[in-house]
């Protein structure tokens, strides 16, 4: 029967049943390394459906439209902020986009011996030509930025290189394929002027000895299109087995990415009979998409680069969080389920060891090149505790604990800087808060100072256990010092006077805070001024709960929720003012899940000073040579979007000259008071708002402005510890203004 073929057919033919043998073993290979992790991904909780109202998703997706899917994965939206790194990943994506018409057009012209029928194909191939060279190029720029350059957020080792050895050895036999295409004369080969670079190779090549039409040219060319081939099917493989499985995931997580506004926890059902336990103690926990999370992480360290405990020598990097958890995941799927996460060792059963993170503590050293902030010691850390121990079995080990230690979970200030950097849509920080619920509801373990805030809220309704019944002396004080009297609900309610506009809720820090009242009183001589109507709630109003929730008290944090529903509903109120981001948050995203009417507008006093600014109700007619940097707030800004409000009041005042920090807005650092650590000391490394102040410092203001009490205190305490309080003052916002509508006058 060979008889009838000529050796040029029967050469096809091999080829074509190798071709198809190779192919299929890759895909198959795929498809199986794929399919389990999505089994291990199903081992989470469905995450449950969520009632939001309509009105709150139409607010969310006007607030949030840049994040849309889209701009993210073609729009490359985060990932060129840092433009550097933007731009080499814009030219993998769009790169790779390209090169598949071309390495389809590449295999296919070999397989049948013409080529795929493009229009203008000359122009097409050398399109071609010049996007494997960009993307080889980019490959060597990010050997060169990991290796040489070494930037601290980038893992180094073997791993981490070989996607590049992978992505430049596709580059390299695509262009030698297509040099020895040239040399072996082939008939499909396009014209010298559409081969910028295989004919000066092909060229080069022929000097050196390899004369065209050769035995050794076509033995070339078949060579490199099956190295290429193998090359790509051996990608293709590697992808889901590694950090590369971003590929697919990332755009189906920003796909699924939540719809309810960030920054709202979702609600614990406490009342549910059949709950075995209560936040995460195990990896299978987590919901589906939580675990889906951790495959879409692509270890580009954003997250951890701009995290305050990581920068500040705290063992928490968001990063290795999510490798680590993966990691747990992926071992701990494979025992469950039989069959292992790896290809071509895919015969199931037990994987050798599993991870384990050891104990380590991160060694803070100052930067010689006076850098307030490094993550080196953080991430040297996290490399040297976390690893296989062959002896441990995944089943035994502890999520808190074995996998995530209780010094990585306390450490987080809960800014979301980590999600607002990440490129793949993750969420970090409720992984956090789901891990302490767990800690601090079913086994009662927190460290001291967070248990003893709990603890005073609970009894009192403060975090300083100072009495109730003191919760409105701040009344009679700010009569003393302003000659205003600040009306309570009940007694409007009695007296049987008009309902004011605004409710002014002061907040345990402005209630009880010497520092955080003066804030309150000059916020109070402002309304006043404007003629605004407004009252407070006195020894009605409790702790807005926002500290427990976050600590992971979700008992208490309810409790004091209903309870402030139900005072606010007694009075009828329309709209809520508070100088305090962290309840501003809480009224807006959590208590409508509680039953607060989403009807009730919610301002911050930032929003409500701009507009009095905007109305003319407030005129700042002294002038104030200030240079003043404005501090965002996390909980204002990032969980907000009130970037601009604060600094439309500043930029209102006279004299004031508004300089900005280096950090600022999207990616302003926290003060290190979030997530219940106003009340916690921390262990390890510098203090988070000394490194923040540092940052301040830098611009030479005069004032640092804030927005927030938490904020206000930290800015205090970091100029108090680089003895730089005496030249700079940090002040809120409403201080600003009312020093310029009242001029030398104070509370």
């Amino acid at each position: 029967m060979l008889d009838w073929w000529s050796a040029d057919e029967v050469t096809t033919a091999v080829r074509w049943i190798f071709f198809a043998v190779v192919t299929g073993l890759a895909a198959a290979a795929f498809a199986t390394v794929v399919l389990r992790r999505v089994g291990y991904m199903k081992l989470g909780r469905a995450a449950p459906l969520e009632e939001i109202p309509v009105d709150e998703l139409e607010r969310h997706k006007k607030k949030r439209g840049r994040s849309s899917v889209a701009g993210q994965v073609l729009g490359h939206r985060k990932l060129l902020r840092d433009i550097r790194s933007g731009v080499m990943h814009f030219i993998y994506f769009y790169g790779f986009i390209i090169l598949q018409f071309g390495a389809a057009d590449l295999i296919w012209k070999k397989l049948s011996g013409h080529p795929i029928p493009f229009p203008y194909y000359g122009q097409f191939a050398w399109s071609q030509e010049l996007t494997v060279s960009l993307v080889f190029l980019a490959v060597l720029y990010g050997a060169f930025r990991r290796y040489i350059e070494q930037l601290p957020r980038l893992k180094r080792g073997w791993k981490p290189s070989l996607v590049l050895w992978f992505i430049g050895g596709l580059m390299l036999t695509v262009l030698l394929t297509l040099t020895f295409e040239r040399l072996s004369a082939d008939p499909h080969s396009v014209a010298e002027r559409y081969a910028p670079v295989s004919s000066v190779l092909a060229d080069w090549i022929g000097k050196l000895g390899m004369p065209t039409g050769s035995i050794a040219a076509e033995a070339g060319y078949e060579l490199f299109w099956w190295m290429h081939l193998l090359v790509l099917l051996s990608f293709l493989v590697y992808v889901p087995q590694s950090k590369h499985f971003h590929l697919i995931t990332a755009p189906i997580n920003l796909w699924l990415g939540r719809n309810a506004p960030v920054g709202r926890l979702v609600p614990l059902n406490l009342e549910d009979e059949d709950a075995e336990s209560f936040g995460v103690g195990k990896v299978d926990h987590f919901t589906q998409k939580q675990l889906l999370d951790l495959y879409a992480c692509v270890e580009c360290g954003r997250c951890t680069n701009v995290c305050p405990a990581s920068n500040t020598g705290k063992l928490l990097s968001p990063m290795h969080l999510m490798t680590k958890l993966r990691d747990h995941l992926t071992e701990k799927g494979a025992a469950i389920t039989s069959k292992s996460p790896w290809i071509p060792s895919a015969m199931g059963g037990q994987l050798a060891g599993a991870h384990v993170m050891g104990a380590v503590i991160p060694i803070w050293e100052e930067s010689p090149e006076g850098s307030v902030t490094s993550i080196i010691p953080t991430m040297t850390a996290q490399k040297q505790a976390w690893g296989v121990r062959e002896t441990m079995k995944v089943e035994e080990l502890e999520l808190i604990g074995d996998v995530m230690t209780e010094e990585e979970l306390w450490a987080c200030t809960t800014c979301r800087n980590c999600e607002e950097m990440c490129p793949v849509g993750n969420e970090h920080v409720d992984k956090i808060i789901d891990m302490r619920r767990y800690l601090v509801l079913m086994e009662g373990r927190m460290p001291f100072d967070g248990q003893r805030a709990l603890q005073n809220i609970e009894r009192q309704s403060n975090p300083w256990g100072l009495p109730r019944a003191e919760r409105a002396a701040w009344i009679d004080d700010c009569e003393t010092r302003t000659g205003i009297r600040v009306r309570t609900m009940q007694e409007i309610k009695k007296q049987g006077a008009a309902k004011p506009e605004f409710l002014l809720w002061a907040g345990s820090m402005g209630a009880y805070d010497t520092r955080s009242r003066r804030v309150l009183y000059d916020l109070v001589r402002l309304l006043d001024r404007a003629g605004v109507s407004f009252a407070t709630l006195g020894l009605e109003e409790r702790s807005s709960g926002d500290t427990a929730r976050r600590i992971g008290n979700e008992l208490l944090f309810q409790e004091l929720c209903r309870e402030n529903i139900e005072t606010i509903a007694r009075y009828g109120v329309t709209r809520i003012v508070t100088a305090c981001p962290h309840t501003y948050n809480a009224f807006l995203k959590e208590y409508p899940d509680f039953g607060l009417p989403k009807s009730i507008q919610i301002e911050h006093h930032t929003e409500l000073l701009a507009r009095l600014l905007k109305e003319g109700q407030l005129k700042p007619a002294h002038e104030l040579k200030e240079r003043v940097t404005y501090h965002d707030s996390c909980y204002l800004g990032r969980y907000n979007g009130v970037y601009d409000a604060p600094r439309e009041v500043l930029k209102a005042i006279p004299g004031v000259e508004l300089e900005e920090m280096a950090r600022s807005r999207e990616n302003g650092m926290c003060c290190g008071a979030g997530g219940g650590l106003m009340w916690m000391e921390e262990q390890s490394g510098v203090r988070v708002n000394r490194a923040r102040v540092s940052q301040a410092l830098e611009v030479r203001p005069t004032i640092i402005g804030s927005a927030c009490p938490y904020c206000l205190t930290m800015m205090e305490d970091g100029l108090k510890l680089l003895e730089a309080d005496e030249k700079t003052s940090a002040r809120d916002v409403a201080e600003v203004l009312a020093a310029s509508v009242f001029g030398g006058e104070t509370a």
